[in-house]
Parts: structure tokens; sequence; C-alpha cells
């Protein structure tokens, strides 16, 4: 069986994967605040899209790329949240969400 989703480039299906692994820490962040309900189907839905868009992603790219691209797509996210959401960190966080952008973008290149 075959599974059908909408065409979409590597970097579409990167972006969606992470999207989804998004939602999905959203929900996860949800259910740790109270939100119980809502946080589990956020983080079913994210979970699915994630898996989906991963599962077309990888007739198309190498384990190895695809991988560190959603892992720096989705780090990006993520640091974009905690900050609209009022979660910074501190001089020293920040290096190493530095360190680890930076070492994302040597291992890809």
């Amino acid at each position: 069986m075959q599974l059908a989703l909408p065409t979409l480039s590597a970097p579409g299906l990167v972006l969606l994967t992470a999207a989804g692994y998004v939602i999905a820490t959203v929900g996860m962040k949800g259910c740790a605040s109270g939100w119980l309900l809502t946080g589990i189907v956020l983080a079913v839905l994210g979970f699915g899209i994630a898996f989906l868009a991963e599962v077309v992603l990888m007739r198309q790219t190498e384990l190895s790329v695809l991988y560190v691209a959603i892992l720096g797509v989705e780090t990006i996210l993520i640091l974009g949240i905690a900050f609209s959401i009022g979660e910074g960190f501190d001089l020293r966080q920040a290096f190493g969400a530095g360190l680890v952008i930076v070492g994302l973008v040597v291992v890809s290149g």
C-alpha cells in the first residue's frame, strides 16, 4: 500500500515534518501545564503529521541528511516558540543552542 500525500519538495517535507514535531512538543508542554486533553490531541496530531511527512521524505532523501535537516529546522522553530511564550534562556543556554545549530550546519555541509 502506498501512502499518498500532496506532492511537496524535500525542503517542504522537512518543514512539514519539523512542524509536526513542534506541534507535538506544544502538546506535551500543554499536558505538563495542566491542559491534558488539548495537549494529547496536539501531540497525536503533531506526531501523525511528522510521521506521514517523514515516511514520504525517506523515499527521496538519505537518512543522514534527512535527520540533520529536520533537527535544524525543528530546533529553530522550538527556539522561536520558547521565546514567544516567555521561556527565553540565559547566556550559557543561548551559547549552547548556538553551538547545536552551528554543529548541524557543519555536519550537513
